[in-house]
C-alpha cells in the first residue's frame, strides 16, 4: 500500500444503525440527494495523477458528513479511455488505472457501512472499438455474425465511398467510419453517434440484450444500488436508418425526436430491465440520462414499469430567471405527476460548464461556456440556485466540487485538453475538460491534496483557497452552506419528496413557494427585494434583514423559512 493510502482516512467501522439506515428508508430515491463522483478527478491514492477507486473509498466519510444519500460513480470499467471511460472494452472489469474488482467490492461495502448507496454508470448505447465483439467483427470481415451486433452498412456511391446516410456525430464530423477489410480493401462503414472509437450497438440483435441483462446481474450481485444509464435515449434507431435531412438537430437537447434519439423502442428494453431490478431487495434504482425535446417525453422513461428517475436537463439549461425557472418547475411537476415519478433537479455534471461559471456570464450562451465571466456574481447566483434546487420536491444531484463553489477552468492550454469533441470540429464545443479538473482537498501540497503525483489536468493557481480544508468550519463558506442545507433538508418534514408547490405572490423576479410549514424565496434580480418575513429563517445563501414583519432579501439570494 502506498504512503498516501496508509495516511488516508479510513471509513468508520460498520454499525447496525448505518446498515439499518440503508435498508430502512423506503422509496429513498424519491427525495435522495445523489453526489456524482468523476473518478479521474476525485482522489488519487497511488500518486499517478489519476483518481481511482481507493481514493474515492478514502473520502467516503467526507461524503457521509456532507449529508448526501448516495454516490453515483462515472465509468471505471476497462477502457482505452478514448472518451474518459465512456468507451467500454469490458463491462465486468475495472480498468487498472482505477484499481481492481476487489477495490470496487471494498468501496461498495464501505459505502454501505457509512449509510451511503452506490450507483454505477452503465453505457449501453455503444462499446469501445477494443471490445472483443467489435475486434472480432473487424477481423472476420463482411458477413461476420459479430457485425450484426453493431451497425455495419455498405457505403453509398459508385464504390461505396460515401457514408450510408447523412447522420453526424454528436462530437462533430460524420457518424460513420469506413473500415479496412482483412484483405486490405476499403470496406463497410460502421455507425458511431459519438467518437469513432465508440461503435453503436445494434439493439435489434438479441445477443446485445442478453449481454446487458447479464451485465446488470453481475453488478447487482456485487451489491450496487442502481445504475445511471448513459445515452438512455439513444439505443434504438429508426428502421432503415433514414437520412436526417437537416443537421440542425445534431445536439443532445434538440426540439424534435430524431431517427437515432428518443425512439419509442427504448421503452421495451427498460421494461425488461425493470423486471430484473425488481428481483433484488433493497430498492435498487435506474436513472436515465435521457436528452429529450420536452419534459413530457422525459416522463415516458419513468413510467411505473420502467425507470425510477430521469435527469431534468431542461432545468439544468434554464437561465437564472424567475419566470423561466417557474415555467420549467411547473412543467416538470405536471409531467411527472401522472406517472408517479419524482422530479429530479440538477445544475451541473461532467458534460456541462459548472453553474458557478454559467451564471457568471450573460444568458443565452448555452451549457458550454468558454468565458470566466463575473466570478463573484456567478458564485452568488450558484449558491442561491442550490438552495432553490434543494427546496423543490423530488431528488437532487450534486456534481463533485460544486459544494466548494468551483468555477470551470476556462483557460486550459490546448495541448492538455482531452475531450474528444475538442478534436472533432463541429458538434459539441469540446470544452468539457474545464469541469473535470481534479478537485482541491487541501490549501497546499501536490495537486492540493488530490494526490502525491500531480493531476491529469492542470489545476489553476489559487485552487487551494477553494479546497475542503480552506472551507471546513468557515461560517458562510459554500461548503458549510451545502452541509447546513442538506442537514436542514433532512430535518424538515416538508422538504424532499412530493409532487407540488404552492406558489406565493412576490415582486417581479422573485420565486416564492410554500410546502407545508416551509417557505422558499429566491430573488433572481440584481437588487434587494422586500418580501414578508414568513417565519424563522432556516438558512440563507446571502444577506437577509428582517424588520417590522418584512424581510429585505439581497440580490441573487435564496432564503428558507419555517412557519412552525
Amino acid at each position: 500500500m502506498s504512503q498516501q493510502q496508509s495516511a488516508a482516512p479510513a471509513p468508520t467501522p460498520t454499525t447496525d444503525s448505518a446498515v439499518a439506515t440503508v435498508a430502512r428508508r423506503r422509496d429513498w430515491w424519491r427525495d435522495a440527494v445523489i453526489y456524482q463522483v468523476y473518478p479521474r478527478s476525485f482522489a488519487d491514492s497511488n500518486g499517478d495523477g489519476m483518481g481511482d477507486l481507493e481514493g474515492i473509498r478514502s473520502r467516503l466519510p467526507y461524503l457521509r458528513d456532507l449529508g448526501v444519500d448516495a454516490v453515483w460513480l462515472s465509468p471505471f470499467y476497462a477502457s482505452p479511455q478514448a472518451d474518459a471511460g465512456y468507451d467500454v472494452a469490458d463491462y465486468r472489469a475495472v480498468d487498472p488505472m482505477f484499481g481492481t474488482l476487489l477495490d470496487a467490492d471494498a468501496l461498495i461495502r464501505d459505502a454501505h457501512a457509512l449509510g451511503l448507496r452506490i450507483i454505477v454508470d452503465l453505457v449501453p448505447n455503444h462499446s469501445s472499438d477494443q471490445h472483443e465483439w467489435f475486434k472480432r467483427a473487424l477481423a472476420e470481415g463482411p458477413g461476420s455474425p459479430l457485425r450484426e451486433r453493431y451497425h455495419f452498412r455498405p457505403g453509398k456511391g459508385e464504390n461505396g465511398e460515401l457514408p450510408p446516410n447523412d447522420w453526424e456525430s454528436i462530437f462533430g464530423g460524420p457518424a460513420w467510419t469506413r473500415v479496412t477489410e482483412p484483405d486490405g480493401t476499403p470496406g463497410e462503414w460502421y455507425l458511431h453517434l459519438f467518437a469513432p472509437e465508440q461503435p453503436d450497438f445494434n439493439w435489434e440483435h438479441p445477443a446485445v440484450g442478453d449481454e446487458f441483462r447479464s451485465i446488470l446481474r453481475f453488478w447487482l450481485d456485487m451489491g450496487v444500488d442502481g445504475f445511471r444509464i448513459d445515452v438512455a435515449h439513444g439505443m434504438v434507431k429508426a428502421p432503415g436508418l433514414p437520412d436526417l435531412g437537416s443537421h440542425d438537430e445534431m445536439r443532445l437537447l434538440g426540439n424534435d425526436v430524431t431517427p437515432f434519439f428518443d425512439q419509442d423502442g427504448v421503452h421495451d428494453i427498460y421494461r425488461q430491465w425493470r423486471l430484473i431490478l425488481d428481483e433484488y431487495s433493497g430498492e435498487r434504482i435506474f436513472v436515465a440520462e435521457a436528452w429529450t425535446p420536452t419534459v413530457e417525453r422525459t416522463a415516458n422513461y419513468v413510467r411505473p414499469d420502467e425507470l425510477h428517475q430521469a435527469f431534468n436537463f431542461q432545468y439544468l439549461a434554464s437561465h437564472w430567471d424567475a419566470a423561466e425557472l417557474r415555467e420549467v418547475v411547473d412543467r416538470t411537476l405536471d409531467s411527472m405527476r401522472p406517472v408517479g415519478a419524482p422530479a429530479t433537479w440538477v445544475l451541473s455534471n461532467h458534460d456541462v460548464t459548472r453553474h458557478a461559471t454559467r451564471f457568471a456570464n450573460p444568458a443565452g450562451l448555452g451549457t458550454q461556456i468558454r468565458e470566466a465571466g463575473d466570478r463573484e456574481l456567478g458564485l452568488r447566483r450558484a449558491r442561491a440556485a442550490t438552495l432553490l434546487m434543494l427546496a423543490l420536491p423530488g431528488s437532487a444531484y450534486v456534481y463533485q466540487g460544486e459544494e466548494l463553489g468551483l468555477p470551470d477552468v476556462v483557460d486550459l492550454p490546448d495541448e492538455v485538453r482531452q475531450d474528444p469533441a475538442y478534436f472533432r470540429g463541429a458538434g459539441q464545443d469540446g470544452f468539457r475538460d474545464g469541469c473535470r479538473v481534479p478537485i482541491p482537498w487541501t490549501r497546499e501540497g501536490s495537486s492540493y491534496g488530490f494526490g502525491d503525483g500531480g493531476s491529469w489536468l492542470p489545476q489553476p493557481e489559487g485552487w487551494g483557497e477553494l479546497s475542503v480544508e480552506a472551507q471546513t468550519g468557515v461560517p458562510g463558506s459554500t461548503l458549510e452552506l451545502y452541509r447546513s442545507a442538506l442537514a436542514v433538508r433532512r430535518e424538515q418534514a416538508d422538504l424532499g419528496a412530493g409532487d407540488a408547490v404552492e406558489w406565493l405572490a412576490g415582486p417581479e423576479g422573485v420565486l416564492a413557494f410554500r410546502r407545508g410549514e416551509f417557505v422558499c424565496v429566491a430573488n433572481t434580480t440584481g437588487a434587494p427585494v422586500t418580501v414578508p418575513a414568513y417565519g424563522r429563517v432556516l438558512i440563507t445563501s446571502g444577506e437577509v434583514e428582517e424588520t417590522g414583519g418584512e424581510a429585505v432579501v439581497a440580490a441573487d439570494t435564496t432564503v428558507w423559512w419555517t412557519t412552525a
